[in-house]
């Protein structure tokens, strides 16, 4: 993990000088990867147990090895990594998360619920409505990082045997989350979709849409932005949705997708402006 860490943050400084303009964000990231890193380490609990009797019924019927709307967990590490990522944004954002942290003090935010709400695609609307978009952005970013490290033991201990297990579901096998971003790997050219809830990558069809399950050629489509042949956004115009897809094969580098997920906002912003969810 030292390595990747290591390796990660050399990342984050080349694309630093290449896209200037992500600075800040990738800045942001070095920060939460040296913190996940020093979480990940020093987490003694085992927070979320897999009934190993079982995976083999959950992967063959579909379902994720963490069953986030009946399962209860001690939420206690995560909730304090929350809080650490809370101070790395106060010295940048420091008006959004004092808003976060008065949320907190008023008992309007409820950790544990909106763990629980994250996974099972629930809002609390009138909540919501009194929240800068901003802040939200910001509460659901920390959200989704504050399982990270515990979700990464789980990834660390289960991921070979779900990797030949033959997961064929386009959300994560571990956690059950979608995927926003995968990678062509392989001489074969095969397509892997990664987690950016856990950090498992897994196997995916080429030809399908991993949101509806569309494997219809004629509606499957993908756009690219000349000179960045690498990168390009896989859509479905069946259901409206895409996911970026790097393909470093020529080049032969080693895809940081958590990396990557930030270096390529910019095909977001135009999915998003061609109407892809």
């Amino acid at each position: 993990m030292a390595k990747m860490l290591k390796d990660a943050l050399k990342t984050i400084e080349k694309y630093k000088s290449i896209t200037p303009h992500y600075g800040e964000m990738l800045d942001i990231l070095g920060e939460i990867l040296i913190l996940r890193e020093e979480y990940r380490r020093k987490m003694k609990k085992v927070i979320f147990p897999i009934d190993e009797g079982l995976m083999e019924k959950k992967i063959f019927g579909g379902f994720p090895l963490i069953d986030f709307s009946t399962g209860t967990f001690d939420l206690t590490e995560p909730k304090q990594y929350f809080s650490a990522l809370l101070e790395i944004a106060e010295k940048r954002a420091p008006d959004e998360t004092k808003e976060v942290l008065q949320m907190i003090q008023d008992g309007i935010f409820n950790f544990e619920k909106m763990i629980s709400d994250s996974f099972n695609s629930l809002q609390d609307d009138d909540i919501e409505e009194d929240i800068d978009d901003d802040v939200l952005d910001l509460v659901d970013l920390f959200l989704e990082e504050s399982l990270r490290p515990a979700l990464e033991k789980v990834v660390e201990k289960y991921g070979k045997s779900i990797a030949k297990a033959g997961w064929a579901e386009g959300y994560c096998p571990i956690c059950g989350k979608e995927p926003k971003i995968g990678e062509i790997r392989e001489e074969e050219g095969r397509r892997f979709l990664f987690c950016t809830q856990c950090g498992f990558e897994w196997r995916f069809m080429r030809i399908k849409c991993p949101f509806c399950g569309n494997e219809e050629q004629q509606t499957l489509a993908y756009f690219s932005i000349e000179g960045e042949e690498k990168y390009r956004v896989d859509v479905c115009n069946e259901c409206k949705r895409y996911i970026k897809i790097v393909d470093f094969r020529e080049s032969k580098e080693e895809a940081d997708l958590d990396v990557e997920d930030i270096a390529t906002l910019h095909l977001d912003m135009l999915a998003n402006e061609e109407g892809y969810d």
